[in-house]
């Protein structure tokens, strides 16, 4: 069990990130069938015939071999992201960047408890370009992947970053973690954090905070390496509903009262928005597209039952009062 110590000054310096780069080796790992897919099961089969045709490529089966459940995986490879909001390109400069000797130092941990590679494997790590021979197969799965994805994926840890920022501004420390996973808990100023194949270490971090990241495509992470920021990677909320299909009313439910007066996507709108979503997060979860589902939220707005503000580079909506006594009545 791995526990970090904290005090108030952490609080106030922990923030929020997204990983892009983390987030593309996971996804090859679940496309390449390396680890299990759980609820991410109908998007690897959907990504399934983006993947196979970068499948035989040396790099992209080097970076499928490192990629494992458990156990240390190289940091150079999925850097956690240093401030909020670092681009694909970003992380991809910093992955470049990388000593040579560092790298194969990491690389090294990274292949304790995993089988001999392969000859081809191997003379990628041993090539002298591996860092820029791991980097672009990393871009090339990124496109291959995750960019025709990730505005709906961008939207749902954006979403969660809303919820769990404002538990941790508001309520503090027990309230943001609360509900992140059972793995996961807090105790008089202490967070434990227990991590399959993990160590047992105590960590302090010394006013510097605590960098969370949301993930779709893993579950559990914890990065507490030297010359890195302190990091929590957890899976973002929501992620299995993205890819159901729009669930019908139940008969049982009784007659839809709201669907009546605002329409049926207007009241499935307004059902959802309890919580901060954005338009892209709305679109997928509603099978609808997004130019339809912003017009129906500016007939919300215009009609004082949902809000809106701007978080980054996205625009969220929320219902109003107004808009929780409807969905509350009906």
């Amino acid at each position: 069990m791995y526990r970090i110590e904290v005090d108030q000054a952490d609080l106030a310096a922990s923030r929020f990130g997204i990983a892009p780069l983390l987030e593309t080796l996971n996804a090859l790992g679940l496309a390449a069938g390396r680890v299990p897919a759980g609820p991410l099961g109908p998007w690897v089969e959907r990504a399934r015939p983006r993947y196979l045709p970068i499948s035989g490529d040396p790099a992209i089966r080097t970076l499928t071999f490192l990629r494992r459940r458990a156990g240390y995986m190289a940091d150079f490879i999925s850097p956690p992201p240093a401030r909020p909001n670092l681009t694909i390109a970003e992380q991809l400069a910093t992955m470049r960047a990388t000593p040579l000797d560092q790298a194969r130092e990491e690389i090294a941990r990274n292949l304790v408890g995993l089988p001999a590679p392969d000859a081809v494997v191997r003379d990628v790590l041993d090539a002298p370009d591996m860092v820029e021979r791991l980097a672009t197969a990393l871009e090339t799965a990124w496109h291959a992947l995750l960019e025709p994805d990730w505005p709906v994926l961008r939207s749902i840890v954006e979403r969660d970053i809303v919820h769990r920022a404002g538990r941790l501004a508001a309520y503090g420390w027990a309230e943001a973690l609360d509900g992140l996973t059972r793995q996961v808990r807090w105790r008089d100023g202490v967070i434990e954090v227990d991590i399959l194949g993990g160590g047992d270490a105590t960590r302090r971090l010394g006013g510097a905070g605590l960098m969370f990241v949301p993930v779709v495509f893993s579950e559990l992470g914890l990065a507490v390496e030297q010359n890195w920021p302190y990091t929590l990677m957890y899976r973002a909320r929501g992620v299995a509903a993205l890819w159901e299909g729009r669930a019908p009313r139940s008969p049982e439910a009784g007659p839809d009262a709201l669907a009546k007066l605002l329409g049926r996507t207007r009241a499935d709108l307004l059902r959802l928005l309890a919580e901060p979503a954005t338009t892209t997060w709305l679109s997928a979860r509603l099978r609808m597209s997004i130019g339809g589902i912003g017009d129906h939220l500016a007939v919300l707005y215009a009609s004082g039952l949902v809000t809106r503000e701007r978080s980054g580079r996205s625009v969220l909506y929320r219902r109003t009062a107004v808009g929780d006594m409807l969905v509350g009545t009906s």
